[in-house]
């Protein structure tokens, strides 16, 4: 059976509007940089698959983190608007787009490594341990997500509290290890019912790494993981393990 048409076409748009939100945020950090220079990078990546909702929540939120805005705010002896105006359910919401910018990276670089360097996905147990490719892949995606995500949390746990290289990196496995894990569970449970039940049952197809339905599947992935990540990220804010943004 193919794919529908539908579903493609809809693929295409979800996967462009993505790509439209993402040079549009990041158009306007360029004129507008963030304090916390590494939200330069989250805001835009993420929109590749928040679309709407995180453009939404960079121009709501997100535009009071501003350099621009801090030092104002640090000249008037004030706190930051960001500290100020920011919800703490928004505080968490950004903190777990900090972790699921790490994740979307290390998924994209995991994904198409496997794909156009099968041995990859072999070295990983591939036809020795696992018969689907998938779950051989899952290994080094969770990998470089976790490595994306530590160096994302170092460079921004290390400079606010002036910690050291040694101290930084663990202060950041502290911080993301939890939440990298909770994300790349939801995204992995999604993954299965869609690549299972979804086009290999109901479409009787294959869902395949190079396709705008294999990666509209993850958009839609990666918001399962925002979801199961998101009381993770809540407990580490409050427990004050990780930053608040």
């Amino acid at each position: 059976m193919l794919i529908p048409t539908w579903l493609h076409y809809l693929s295409v748009a979800s996967l462009a509007l993505g790509a439209v939100f993402a040079i549009v945020i990041a158009i306007d950090i360029a004129r507008h940089p963030q304090h916390m220079w590494i939200m330069d990078i989250v805001w835009p990546i993420t929109a590749l698959f928040g679309t709407f909702w995180v453009a939404w929540q960079y121009f709501s939120y997100g535009r009071l983190a501003t350099h621009e805005l801090a030092q104002k705010a640090k000249e008037r002896n004030e706190d930051p608007p960001n500290k100020r105006l920011t919800p703490f359910a928004v505080m968490t919401a950004n903190g777990s787009l900090h972790c699921g910018c790490g994740c979307t990276l290390g998924d994209i670089v995991a994904e198409w490594l496997a794909f156009l360097v099968p041995a990859v996905a072999v070295a990983f147990g591939w036809h020795s341990i696992f018969q689907e490719k998938l779950f051989a892949v899952w290994i080094p995606d969770y990998l470089l997500a976790y490595a994306f995500g530590i160096l994302l949390q170092y460079f921004t746990i290390a400079p606010m509290r002036g910690l050291s290289l040694r101290q930084g990196l663990w202060a950041a496995a502290k911080a993301d290890t939890i939440s990298i894990t909770a994300w790349q569970i939801g995204m992995y449970g999604f993954m299965a019912f869609a690549y299972f039940y979804l086009f290999r049952h109901l479409l009787g197809t294959k869902l395949q790494v190079d396709s705008f339905e294999f990666w509209f599947m993850m958009q839609i992935a990666m918001i399962c993981g925002f979801l199961t990540s998101y009381p993770a990220n809540w407990w580490l804010l409050k427990a004050g393990i990780k930053e608040k943004m």
